[in-house]
């Protein structure tokens, strides 16, 4: 089986901490040089300095905020003027806050919108070409199992992320002949940053400890434990591979089995 991805340039999403971070070291491993992109510039370099490297490969990292498109267009584009072709795109952001559908603003479906559904819009795109060109690319979406079964208490969430699966679905079916293939990976309950503050938040409203919820999340999966990251990172790093090349335009759930669909 191939996994190797000596030689294939990596761009991953949300890379300084969390999934995306896991999904770099992953990628790493299988010999990919990746260029790490989020917000804040002193986690990106720390991020930076923690990725495997076997003496030849060369990992970099871009600064962008997912709330500003405009400027996330230009970062990836001066990048690409100057730099060899992406081979894979993983497109990773933070989930809109929870809170029931019918409390929410409409700020918050248009701010949750643009910061997923258009940031992913524009890094594909931006390395659409180059994927044509070298006759391989990897699109790899990390959404949520929401796109499956919508959760309750993350209305907005459930919202976009059914958006961006449609979204990611449709651009599989256009862009197969070419080498290159979109897919989800759909994180159940993983514990990231995210996953402890939605606990927290529970916790705070409910009147009990983060402990108690935490156990009552845990019972609902039939593996009776949280995710760690790692585990998604995996299923991030396999669809990237050579191996992965005819799966295309699936969801992936990596949730212990928790979604109740097939």
């Amino acid at each position: 089986m191939n996994i190797d991805l000596t030689n294939k340039n990596a761009l991953v999403c949300g890379s300084s901490q969390g999934i995306g971070f896991a999904s770099a070291i992953e990628l790493a491993k299988l010999g990919a040089n990746v260029i790490l992109l989020a917000r804040n510039q002193e986690r990106l370099e720390k991020a930076l300095d923690s990725i495997p490297n076997n003496g030849t490969q060369n990992h970099q990292l871009l600064c962008a905020n997912f709330d500003e498109p405009n400027l996330l267009k230009k970062v990836i584009d001066d990048f690409l003027t100057d730099h060899k072709p992406i081979h894979v795109l993983v497109n990773n952001t933070g989930g809109p806050n929870g809170g029931p559908i019918i409390n929410a603003e409409l700020d918050e479906f248009e701010n949750a919108f643009s910061r997923h559904l258009k940031c992913n819009h524009i890094l594909m795109q931006a390395v659409l070409e180059s994927m044509k060109s070298e006759g391989y690319g990897r699109i790899i979406n990390v959404i949520s199992t929401s796109v499956k079964a919508p959760l309750n208490g993350l209305g907005v969430s459930n919202t976009i992320r059914g958006a961006v699966a449609s979204w990611a679905k449709t651009v599989s079916n256009e862009v197969a002949k070419y080498g290159i293939t979109v897919n989800n990976v759909l994180p159940g309950a993983t514990m990231t940053a995210r996953l402890e503050s939605i606990i927290a938040k529970k916790a705070e409203k409910l009147g009990t400890t983060s402990e108690a919820v935490s156990q009552e999340m845990m019972r609902e999966i039939p593996a009776q434990r949280f995710g760690e990251a790692q585990e998604v990172a995996n299923a991030v790093a396999f669809l990237a591979t050579p191996a992965a090349s005819y799966i295309n335009g699936i969801n992936v759930p990596v949730d212990g089995g928790r979604t109740p669909s097939l």
